[in-house]
């Protein structure tokens, strides 16, 4: 049985252009492009990239010069790209902005933990309450009888249960949250100065490009005092 290959992730791959280098880092494609005063190392932060996320590259820069400059993300643009121009550009995420999304995730994240914890709540309020239906058969034949009542000792132990897993969900929850802003913290690129002879790096987001005929293709444009370094990258299927 003959089965088509399906799209299940994508690739980046660089085209260097005079003063970049195409090189492997740790099984990830990166380029070098060198300018008299700085040096710009980018490559993406995965390996294999999600056709429907944002794109995640790693752009480090390094201070050649002889005095202290700026890497500012504001002076970093990402356009699309198709022949060899510029057909628009694509949103690059600051850190605030990053922030402000996971910050408003786990809110809608807390509201449907508090939800399902009033649904814990509810259902353990009504869980003393039984009811049961059997039969007796007699010598002049069969009865149904039908038996209600409440159990205090019931319902105490489903309210202990629904809160300890109301707790849980809801640290859950907290804990998540917490790691996703140090990961952010810790991971994102934000405006730093760069004194001489030092590397400064970290994740830059921007939003998906538009896939083409050609596929999809962008320019990552990096300025550092006065050297503009310009990345241009495919980013190819992968097929399995």
């Amino acid at each position: 049985m003959a089965v088509a290959g399906c799209v299940t992730s994508e690739k980046a791959e660089f085209t260097p252009s005079a003063g970049q280098e195409a090189i492997v880092r740790d099984g990830n494609p990166a380029i070098v492009s060198k300018k008299p005063s700085s040096i710009v190392l980018v490559r993406p932060a995965k390996r294999e990239m999600d056709p429907m996320a944002r794109p995640v590259f790693v752009v480090a820069a390094y201070n050649a010069g002889a005095a202290p400059t700026l890497l500012s993300v504001s002076n970093i643009t990402v356009e699309q790209m198709e022949n060899g121009e510029p057909t628009g550009n694509l949103k690059v995420y600051t850190y605030e902005d990053l922030v402000k999304e996971e910050q408003t995730r786990q809110a809608v994240a807390i509201i449907l933990t508090g939800m399902s914890s009033a649904a814990n709540t509810i259902s353990a309020s009504n869980a003393g309450y039984y009811n049961s239906r059997s039969t007796i058969y007699t010598p002049s034949g069969a009865s149904t009888i039908y038996t209600s009542g409440y159990s205090p000792a019931a319902a105490s132990i489903a309210r202990s249960n629904a809160a300890y897993e109301n707790a849980a969900m809801t640290s859950a929850v907290i804990e998540r949250g917490q790691q996703s802003l140090a990961a952010l913290e810790n991971q994102v690129l934000k405006d730093n100065t760069i004194m001489p002879g030092e590397w400064i790096g970290g994740q830059v987001h921007f939003a998906p490009p538009t896939a083409t005929e050609a596929g999809k293709q962008y320019r990552i444009t990096v300025v550092i005092g006065g050297d503009t370094h310009q990345i241009d990258v495919k980013q190819k299927a992968q097929s399995s």
